[in-house]
C-alpha cells in the first residue's frame, strides 16, 4: 500500500512541475502587463528570448508528463488538451507585445488561456495517472 502510493506521486512529479511552470507563466505575464503599463522602462521582463526558453521548457515537460501519462493510462484527452495550449502559447508568440496604453495586450491573453489549457491538461493527466 505505501509503495503504490509513493509509485504513484513520483508518477505524477513531472505534472506538478508543469502545473508549476506554468503558474510563474501567469505570474510573469501579470507582473509585465502591470509593470509596463506602470514603467515603459521595464522591457526587460518581455525580453522574445525569456519567452521562447519558457515556451521551449513548456514543451519540454509537456512531451514528457503528458506523453507518459498517455502511456501509462492511455487517455489523449490530457495530452490533446495540453498540446492545444502549447500551440496557443507558441502562437501567442508570433503577436506583437506592445500595449499601447492598454492593461493587456492580445499577446498577455491568448498566452494566459495557452498557460490555463496546459494546466487543465497536466492536472487530467496526473489524476488519471494516480
Amino acid at each position: 500500500m505505501v509503495q503504490t502510493v509513493f509509485n504513484a506521486a513520483r508518477r505524477t512529479t513531472l505534472d506538478r512541475m508543469a502545473i508549476g511552470l506554468s503558474a510563474l507563466c501567469v505570474a510573469h505575464c501579470i507582473a509585465s502587463a502591470v509593470l509596463l503599463a506602470l514603467l515603459s522602462s521595464a522591457g526587460a521582463l518581455v525580453d522574445s528570448h525569456f519567452h521562447e526558453i519558457g515556451l521551449m521548457l513548456a514543451i519540454l515537460l509537456g512531451a514528457l508528463a503528458l506523453g507518459r501519462g498517455v502511456m501509462r493510462h492511455g487517455l489523449m484527452l490530457p495530452a490533446s488538451i495540453g498540446a492545444l495550449g502549447l500551440g496557443i502559447m507558441a502562437g501567442a508568440l508570433t503577436l506583437p507585445h506592445d500595449l499601447d496604453g492598454m492593461l493587456w495586450s492580445n499577446e498577455v491573453v491568448w498566452t494566459l488561456i495557452g498557460v490555463a489549457l496546459v494546466a487543465l491538461g497536466h492536472d487530467l493527466n496526473r489524476r488519471a495517472v494516480s
